[in-house]
């Protein structure tokens, strides 16, 4: 895929660009929504941009792409390029959008590293750059097309539904009266909300259910900043979006989705709002007839905080074999377990597929966990809520196997 010049390039300076990629991201923002402030009220999570959390997860795909590129010629890191062409194709993104982005992204290298980004140097991680987002413009092609095409679509709020303090149902149907296209159990839609600055931010939501064939719900935790700014779209949907309102709603997107038959072993691991995909996961197996073992896991702070815990637990008892276990850090009831989810003593039946959701902390733990008990690294999937972090933890500076 990267030219053998460019490889050796692009080798020997990951190790410089990889080191410098949190000077480059900020200042690649900062270049890019002076130039478009647009992108910054319509486009990008104005909370991730303050919180930073936006620039680490672009630098670790930088440098996870890169270094995948150099470690596995012959390979394309598709898992990493659908995951992100998912959340792209749910935002709208256009191809011509990568011009913008490399205009800047290339300014702000050149202005970080200065003389070191010979013409050699910039030609090589141009390759890089257009192989991977041509690679994300055809995937993101393919999804629009699949859905027909990216439109906002006006949902109007039918019933809301407080499931715990923090976090609220809304159930939708079409303002238009047409057709629900079907959704894979385990996605999002992404919702547009105006704001009082008059900025349209754009965020993503699991569907949690399809309480009937003209009805999407989604379940929205209200985040709270706790020394840093609340989140401005939960906020606004939980004090302003009742019964009667409209909400402008994405097609379904997202690539954590089951893929097992119905004799496959089935692991479903949350935690906090991260049972949302779960649940509709459960809700999908109840309904397809899965014969096989089912293990439903869920962490949370208390009861009063798991939210759908009556769905979590009424669809599993639906399940011809399944285990549900719950664990709290606080006022853990009979036949729930105290403190943090430890899966040293819960059986996991040979052949399972694991789907995680939840914090990254919690999604490590949980995954070597797994692994310590013999289920494949490649039969571990997950979804994070908001930038993808998981690949920025990586030390993804040096060309490694």
């Amino acid at each position: 895929m990267l030219s053998e010049q460019s490889a050796v390039t692009v080798r020997a300076t990951l190790p410089a660009v990889g080191a410098a990629l949190g000077t480059i991201t900020e200042r690649f923002y900062a270049g890019l929504f002076a130039a478009h402030p647009e992108l910054l009220n319509d486009l990008f999570n104005r909370g991730n941009q303050a919180a930073g959390t936006q620039r680490q997860a672009l630098a670790g795909s930088i440098a996870a792409f890169a270094t995948h590129l150099l470690d596995h010629p012959e390979q394309r890191p598709d898992a990493m390029l659908r995951r992100i062409a998912h959340k792209h194709a749910s935002l709208g993104i256009t191809p011509e959008q990568y011009g913008i982005v490399h205009k800047h992204l290339f300014a702000a290298i050149a202005d970080v590293l200065g003389d070191a980004v010979t013409p050699e140097v910039a030609a090589a991680w141009d390759e890089v750059y257009w192989l991977m987002a041509n690679a994300l413009i055809a995937v993101e092609k393919r999804l629009r097309e699949e859905r027909g095409g990216h439109a906002w679509r006006a949902w109007e709020v039918v019933e809301r539904v407080a499931e715990t303090d923090d976090v609220a149902t809304f159930r939708l149907r079409p303002a238009d009266g047409g057709p629900v296209r079907d959704f894979l159990a385990g996605q999002y839609v992404s919702v547009r909300v105006a704001l009082p600055d008059g900025a349209r931010q754009i965020r993503q939501y699991s569907l949690s259910g399809a309480p009937a064939p003209d009805l999407r719900q989604i379940s929205v935790k209200r985040v709270r900043g706790d020394g840093t700014p609340d989140g401005e779209v939960s906020n606004r949907l939980h004090a302003r979006v009742q019964a009667g309102d409209v909400l402008e709603l994405s097609e379904p997107y997202g690539d954590l989705v089951l893929d097992a038959g119905p004799d496959t072993p089935l692991l479903l691991a949350s935690a906090g709002i991260g049972v949302t995909p779960m649940t509709a996961m459960l809700a999908h197996l109840a309904g397809s007839g899965h014969r096989a073992p089912v293990t439903v896991v869920h962490g949370d702070r208390s009861p009063a905080t798991h939210a759908l815990r009556g769905d979590h637990e009424a669809y599993a008892a639906k399940l011809p074999d399944a285990a549900v276990h719950f664990w709290y850090e606080q006022d853990a009831p009979a036949g729930t377990r105290s403190g943090l989810v430890d899966l040293s003593d819960v059986p996991v039946a040979p052949g399972t597929r694991a789907y995680l959701c939840g914090p990254l902390p919690f999604m490590r733990a949980v995954r070597a966990q797994l692994i310590g008990k013999g289920v494949a690294p490649a039969g571990i999937h997950y979804e994070v809520f908001g930038p993808d972090l998981w690949l920025a933890g990586q030390t993804a500076w040096t060309s490694r196997e």
